[in-house]
């Protein structure tokens, strides 16, 4: 007998996992072969941003330009414009759309009535499978300075009509609090997850010891939603360039650009209304790059401050 295999494990490699986990990795290719075709695949395109792209010429055809599109790009002040509002939108909605699920979820854990709990969740649940074209419709209506029931109600206790979609001061408070109404319910999901997963002796020696509500959030609820808040954060800032398309290409208009037009309309018109593919590849190429940065540097500092909570 060989005294050094003695107590050693044995390896678990390729074939034990695949004999083990096998129908789990069936499962996830389907996914697998998602993310390649539609995610991956198309990154190879990225070289127009750095060649005078030509349709009859092709991607390969093309001539190279090096950074001229970029240099461009920085000297625009259309793109200076749009940039200052991505960021300035995005961190609205850092500053404000990030806590709201978490508030939210807290306060669904505190409720002690399940029927009326289901009832607020399936609610607020709701918005996030309704399409931006819906909810921008909805809204536009709503917020109607003419027939809107908002201003209706603002008119009916004597004030003024706010042309919410149409104001350069208005518009952007009004993207970040319609943005938060349709997300807050579903983000709450992870939180209220990990909530459930909370011991429940925890509460109760908390109770023995004489503390109420408040203080059993503070330091039991919320040291135990650590780890999932610094994952979302990571993910929150890395995304910071991503100033939500889909609501702001379906609520704003031509006299809200200087404070709506955001990268990604701008890369919309760019690419798909001016034509202009190696431009708008650019404006894409460079809010990725901003994106990563973003990701290393916010989780490297997570990490340190958090005492490994990061996402790797």
């Amino acid at each position: 007998m060989n005294i050094a295999r003695v107590g050693r494990k044995p390896k678990k490699g390729f074939r034990y996992n695949m004999k083990i986990y096998g129908y789990y990795y069936l499962l996830l290719f389907p996914a697998i072969i998602w993310f390649g075709i539609f995610c991956y695949a198309p990154m190879g395109g990225v070289i127009i941003a750095f060649k005078n792209f030509r349709m009859v010429d092709g991607i390969f055809g093309s001539a190279w330009v090096g950074m001229r599109h970029f240099q461009i790009l920085f000297r625009q002040p259309k793109f200076l414009e749009v940039l200052s509002n991505t960021v300035t939108i995005s961190l609205a909605r850092l500053i404000f759309g990030f806590p709201a699920p978490i508030v939210l979820a807290l306060l669904f854990n505190e409720v002690r009535s399940q029927r009326y709990m289901r009832l607020v969740q399936s609610l607020s649940y709701l918005p996030h499978f309704m399409s931006w074209v819906v909810l921008g419709g909805i809204f536009t209506q709503l917020l109607s300075p003419g027939s809107g029931a908002i201003n209706q109600l603002i008119q009916f206790f004597g004030g003024q009509p706010i042309y919410f979609l149409a104001d350069t001061r208005a518009f952007v408070p009004t993207l970040i609090v319609t943005g938060i109404w349709a997300g807050i319910g579903w983000g709450s999901i992870l939180y209220l997850a990990v909530i459930s997963g909370i011991d429940p002796q925890m509460y109760e020696a908390a109770t023995v010891e004489g503390a109420n509500r408040w203080q059993k959030c503070l330091y039991i609820t919320l040291p135990s939603l650590s780890g999932i808040i610094s994952l979302q954060l990571i993910l929150s800032v890395s995304g910071i360039m991503n100033a939500g398309f889909d609501q702001v290409f379906n609520m704003y208009n031509p006299t809200v650009y200087s404070v709506a037009d955001i990268l990604d309309t701008y890369t919309y018109r760019l690419g798909l209304i001016d034509f202009d593919y190696s431009r708008s590849t650019a404006v894409g190429l460079f809010k990725n790059g901003i994106g990563f940065i973003l990701l290393l540097s916010v989780n490297a500092l997570v990490k340190r401050l958090s005492d490994g909570n990061g996402i790797w």
